[in-house]
């Protein structure tokens, strides 16, 4: 088979470094890629939301199956496009992408589903907006409704933290369109995790779960990330938590998704808090996490192609994947700044002994080589995983390959899974 991955970070390496040992394979395209990707596939200098671009080189390249990266494409309608010219695509249409593009459409869809999610209003007014955090109190959420890079949701402690959010979101703009529109709800109580399916549009295959890390500071303070790490699995998803959350979220979600025409096919990461009630949907994506792919892919035995290729032809019912035991850590290496303004252009030395650790895996995520040096190259730049035994094994295992790398513009969080730990 002829692949091509579209987008240029951590989780489109991960995708790539997984897919890459199928035996299936033939030949292994990414858009745009990175460093990391190029060692193992041919990067394809066309940006990931070039969707005409993309389509004429998969059309070209006689490509079999095309698996998108991030969000942006999918909404945008990369899947349609491939679909008009005859090649398969594991993701959604447009229409079903509206599971991420749209926070309002989600919480229409789960209510119409049935399935437990938090209390919430939209808003398309500030002065509405104000009026109504103000009746409710804090702690409150303040989401931006459409896309904006894993940073429009802000769980506010105090009123005043509400009031400035919605100021940020719907009069300073600070995610541009993103938040002409916004989604308020109530704060939900207990632990978050992420829980992953594959689905072909009416069945759905349990992917895997993960505990990500979404603020920037240690002990969960400062503002949202796209994330600063993960562990997998995620303690608190038990096999209760997680059959409650295949049977009264993810296929509930799909059963409505074809009740009203759009049925959604490819990655279904759910973003839930598990409470005192059990699992309550957060929020949709349409698309595997980033960091949890990095994590929860180099725990997958299976040969996850076929998988992928069963999913696009209605056939997931026929696939098992297996898992091997232990546990998994990511700790993501980040440009001093993120997630506001950083520097760009500084070398990374250390990469090629860290690798060679024990369990260890690096994903490059905003990274750029200059001749032979890797140079860091977005906010995010690598993500390095480890895996182990046991979580502490992993963790471990994970911060013995960060400190092996020496990058004086970069830093990380240093708490990565240990309020899991704390929870075994």
């Amino acid at each position: 088979m002829r692949v091509l991955i579209i987008g240029s970070g951590g989780r489109e390496h991960a995708l790539a470094w997984s897919i890459s040992a199928s035996p299936l394979l033939g030949a292994l395209f990414v858009a745009p890629g990175n460093p990391g990707t190029a060692r193992i596939a041919t990067n394809v200098p066309i940006p990931a939301a070039d969707i005409q671009g993309l389509v004429a080189f998969a059309q070209t390249q006689k490509i079999d199956l095309v698996i998108p990266g991030p969000e942006a494409p999918l909404v945008a309608g990369i899947a349609d496009a491939l679909a008009a010219a005859g090649i398969r695509c594991f993701g959604p249409s447009a229409a079903a992408a509206q599971l991420e593009g749209s926070k309002r459409f989600t919480k229409e869809i789960a209510d119409s589903a049935g399935i437990p999610t938090a209390d919430w209003a939209n808003f398309i007014d500030s002065s509405d907006a104000h009026d109504y955090v103000e009746d409710l109190g804090a702690p409150i959420v303040i989401k931006a409704d459409g896309l904006a890079a894993g940073k429009g949701v802000v769980v506010a402690q105090t009123l005043e933290e509400a009031h400035a959010a919605i100021s940020a979101m719907m009069e300073d703009r600070v995610h541009g369109a993103a938040g002409a529109e916004l989604v308020i709800e109530e704060c939900l109580e207990g632990e978050e995790i992420s829980v992953f399916a594959l689905c072909d549009g009416l069945d759905a295959l349990y992917l895997g779960s993960a505990a990500d890390h979404k603020r920037v500071g240690e002990n969960d303070t400062g503002p949202n990330t796209g994330g600063m790490g993960a562990v997998a699995p995620a303690p608190w998803a038990d096999q209760a938590v997680i059959a409650a959350s295949m049977d009264q979220i993810i296929r509930p979600v799909l059963a409505e998704m074809v009740a009203q025409g759009t049925p959604f096919r490819g990655f279904l990461f759910a973003g839930l808090m598990v409470t005192e009630d059990g699992p309550k949907l957060i929020e949709f994506n349409v698309r595997f996490g980033d960091p949890e792919c990095e994590t929860l892919l180099p725990l997958l035995r299976s040969d996850l192609l076929p998988a992928l290729l069963a999913a696009t032809e209605g056939q997931l019912a026929h696939v098992d994947l297996q898992w091997q035991p232990g546990a998994s850590a990511t700790v993501m290496l980040c440009a001093k700044g993120y997630p506001g303004a950083y520097a760009t252009g500084s070398e990374i030395y250390g990469l090629e002994e860290a690798a060679t650790l024990p369990g260890v895996n690096i994903f490059h995520a905003g990274t750029m080589l200059e001749q032979e040096s890797v140079l860091a190259n977005g906010g995010r730049v690598l993500a390095i995983n480890a895996i182990g035994t046991d979580l502490r094994q992993a963790i471990e295992r994970a911060y013995a390959a960060v400190d092996t790398i020496q990058w004086e513009d970069g830093f990380c969080r240093r708490d990565i899974g240990i309020r899991a730990l704390h929870s075994l």
